[in-house]
């Protein structure tokens, strides 16, 4: 694995247990937003690449409106 690659690679992050918790698959988070996210974008997420910040408010945002629950960025990754 590269350097790059390392930084980037975070291990699976909080939001994959809140998804399994709750039964959600990235299609319902996909299907939930009201905003342009991808499968991609959740899986990537759930695995712990490195995403922008606005990317992760647009998962924290869709996490929300599937569950009706209020998370903050700090539950869903650790970097």
């Amino acid at each position: 694995m590269a350097m790059n690659e390392k930084e980037h690679d975070l291990g699976e992050q909080p939001l994959a247990a809140i998804m399994a918790e709750k039964g959600l698959k990235p299609n319902d988070l996909v299907a939930a937003s009201t905003e342009q996210i991808t499968h991609k974008m959740v899986s990537r997420a759930a695995k712990g690449r490195r995403l922008t910040p606005h990317v992760q408010a647009k998962i924290l945002a869709a996490l929300k409106a599937v569950t009706g629950t209020a998370y903050s960025l700090k539950d869903l990754f650790t970097y």
